[in-house]
């Protein structure tokens, strides 16, 4: 069987590694006793610095206060320590003790050769230092003059480099990257939840939510499974599925969470759906699956544009990005759902979660929505005029100054000719279908004068990428060469990029974004590669960076064809395929403080272990099924434009998973004028020329490499009636 693979990737900048763990060097977040000197910027954290602080007294207890002046360990903490320990290389052993220039080490050996049987037990420099101070020093003694101690607190040059992003020749900035999980099925976001365990939660685009601990192992138990209810199907780019997942901000206490994700009423009627849920109350890794209670519901006049974006804002609301209803140029109504106020696609909507309103709405509406008091617009519109926000943001704000702080980021995904970034403000026009970027779409509507919309802080041409994939503007205390610049990425190119901020302007300048080189990106755990297909952004409680790749799709479909699914006739839980009446959101109980690895029974094992001996001895009786009258690609085309939704007997692909090999079909129905598309997995290409979207499929997680080249857009050519279907994912 052949399988894709999928998989997360950290950020990290590591140009030259300043640090004994191979980390750049970072502002600690709070005061340092001992190692004070490098404060302001080195690699001691509060715990190592109390650590090298003992070691020093300890030492300092069996020598005494005359060799106070000999002892050296803070050097451990200095944004120099990677080159003074000769950790710069790592197949090179890493010194015993810090690179002392000649000069220096004489007089260290005169005053303190009795100091050194403390600090190593390297049986090399204890002999040396006893029998011949010149070997001893030539030793230690650094090659580069530059960087020995104490030459290197003395070099302007090299200290004012400190802190700022390392560029190669052209400019670019180099990234190394590392994995953080793998194994996964069209992973379409990944999420913590805000409570100090530092678990990190990815859900799958086919109903399931999984665990990762804060040592990067997974729960063997999903933390939600709502599959049965969740709509999708084999269509290769279906852009609907389990979209969103918020947790609230005081979940530590209230274990409440909120999940958007699309279903199909009575076997018809589609709709993207949003739901209250809430966590176990006797295990704090599993989700109750009787909890849930429906917020909203919208209905979806087509297949694509789904949106998904779900996060809570500084002021404590909940946010929701919808798509505009999908199809392309938005053609609902005479100027479109995104430009109709009336209308909740094509939005940003604000809800306050926490009570219910008068009217029997399970939510209240924020006193200060700008729309409240408007008769023609729906109370819960906070902004309008996007087309599919994919993958939305808030900045955390500098850690020293707090500037940025609550900013909204979204990608915004274009239809022709542009991609965009926006910044989402109250009462905010973001322009579609007027404009498409910073270019008139309709021009009718594009020369109204009362359309006073916001434009994009960035945008960019289909030549250097086709689905924006939103991210994140980095705040971590690892990488301060990163702070403050927004970093994102295009699904159908793999292209990595980067804005700046000019404080004084406020305009956003880009920042070409490559991997590092492999001398870089050596260092253990790091990569210098990645697959191209970037279906989301995520950031980790401690204001780490990653994001999701996808390679492939499995051979076979992780669900049946949509006119084959029958819906549940007794949902689990409390789910109703109508608006739950308005109920309290206080939990009855409070979550447990302990995690509790979730086991699978051994009944439902027993019963998983018989159904695959099932499937096994029917598979070796009979031949593979064939999924009856599939229509080709073109068909498939014919059918989305006459109705707005994808035909229901989709062409499965297969991505080759290590190599950068074009997607081939299972069976060769496609017609042969048709060039094999390779951008098959989780963002839709253009459907229609439409939105992107996550494809539901079952690859592996692993890390994949690439580049940044940039350059050639292999899956989109021209001349493929695919390419205009859609982007894999958004």
């Amino acid at each position: 069987q052949a399988h894709a693979r999928t998989h997360s990737i950290c950020l990290d900048t590591l140009a030259h590694p300043q640090c004994l763990d191979y980390q750049p060097p970072f502002k600690p977040p709070y005061h340092l006793e001992f190692c004070r000197h490098y404060e302001k910027l080195g690699c001691c954290d509060q715990k190592m610095d109390n650590s090298i602080a003992m070691r020093y007294w300890d030492i300092m207890d069996l020598i005494g206060d005359e060799a106070y002046t000999c002892i050296a360990l803070s050097q451990e903490c200095s944004p120099y320590a990677a080159h003074l320990f000769d950790a710069e290389d790592p197949y090179t052993p890493v010194r015993h003790l810090p690179g002392l220039c000649l000069t220096y080490c004489s007089d260290f050996h005169s005053k303190c050769h009795s100091v050194v049987k403390y600090l190593t037990n390297s049986r090399t420099l204890l002999e040396t230092c006893e029998k011949d101070r010149s070997h001893f020093c030539n030793l230690i003694n650094l090659s580069d003059q530059d960087y020995c101690y104490p030459n290197v607190l003395r070099n302007n040059d090299l200290y004012s480099s400190l802190g700022k992003v390392v560029e190669d020749t052209k400019g670019c900035l180099q990234l190394c990257l590392t994995e953080v999980a793998n194994g996964l099925r069209n992973p379409v976001l990944m999420v913590h939840s805000g409570d100090d365990t530092h678990r990190m939660f990815v859900a799958e685009q086919v109903g399931f939510v999984w665990v990762y601990l804060k040592d990067g192992s997974r729960l063997e138990q999903p933390f939600l499974d709502i599959s049965g209810e969740v709509l999708t199907t084999p269509w290769l780019g279906d852009e609907r599925g389990f979209l969103g997942l918020a947790f609230h901000p005081k979940y530590r206490n209230s274990g409440r969470f909120f999940i958007y994700y699309s279903i199909l009423i009575n076997g018809k009627l589609e709709k993207i759906r949003i739901s209250e849920m809430k966590v176990s109350a006797h295990d704090m890794n599993v989700a109750d699956p009787h909890s849930e209670r429906v917020l909203l519901e919208i209905e979806e006049p087509a297949a694509n544009h789904n949106g998904g974006q779900l996060l809570f804002g500084l002021d404590g609301y909940l946010y929701i990005f919808t798509g505009d209803g999908g199809k392309a140029g938005d053609p609902f109504g005479k100027f479109g759902n995104s430009q109709n106020r009336s209308a909740l696609l094509g939005k940003v909507l604000r809800i306050d979660v926490d009570g219910s309103s008068i009217d029997g709405k399970p939510y209240k509406i924020p006193p200060d929505n700008p729309f409240l008091r408007e008769p023609d617009a729906k109370p819960e519109v906070y902004a309008y005029g996007v087309r599919n926000m994919w993958r939305c943001s808030v900045d955390r704000g500098d850690l020293l100054t707090g500037y940025g702080r609550g900013r909204i980021f979204c990608g915004d995904v274009g239809q022709n000719r542009y991609e965009e970034v926006d910044i989402i403000v109250k009462g905010g026009n973001y322009g579609w279908r007027a404009k498409e970027g910073f270019e008139c779409f309709d021009m009718k509507l594009c020369q109204n004068s009362s359309l006073d919309d916001i434009l994009p802080i960035f945008a960019y041409g289909h030549h250097v990428g086709k689905s924006v994939t939103g991210g994140y503007v980095y705040r971590g205390c690892e990488s301060p060469n990163l702070n403050g610049l927004y970093i994102f990425g295009d699904f159908m190119s793999g292209r990595l990029m980067a804005l700046e901020e000019d404080k004084k302007s406020g305009s956003w300048k880009e920042k070409n974004v490559c991997m590092g080189d492999t001398k870089t990106c050596s260092f253990p755990g790091l990569i210098n590669h990645h697959h191209k297909f970037i279906i989301s952004f995520a950031e980790d409680e401690a204001g780490g960076f990653v994001h999701m790749t996808v390679l492939g799709i499995s051979e076979t479909p992780t669900r049946s064809p949509l006119e084959k699914i029958i819906l549940p006739t007794k949902p689990p839980g409390t789910r109703q395929p109508t608006r739950a009446k308005p109920t309290t959101s206080a939990p009855k109980k409070k979550i447990p403080g302990k995690t509790t690895t979730a086991k699978l029974s051994q009944e439902k094992l027993k019963k998983t272990t018989q159904a695959k001996e099932k499937q096994i001895n029917a598979s070796t009786k009979t031949p593979k099924k064939v999924l009856p009258n599939k229509k080709s690609l073109l068909q498939t085309k014919k059918d989305k434009k006459a109705t707005g939704k994808p035909s229901h007997k989709p062409k499965l692909s297969i991505k080759g998973a290590l190599e950068r090999k074009r997607t081939k079909s299972l069976k060769p129905t496609k017609p042969k004028d048709v060039t094999k598309p390779k951008v098959w997995l989780q963002k839709i290409e253009k459907t229609e020329r439409g939105v992107k979207k996550p494809v539901k499929s079952k690859p592996k997680v692993t890390v994949s490499k690439k580049n940044q080249d940039n350059s050639k857009r292999q899956q989109q050519k021209e001349n493929i009636p695919l390419s205009k279907k859609r982007k894999l994912f958004k």
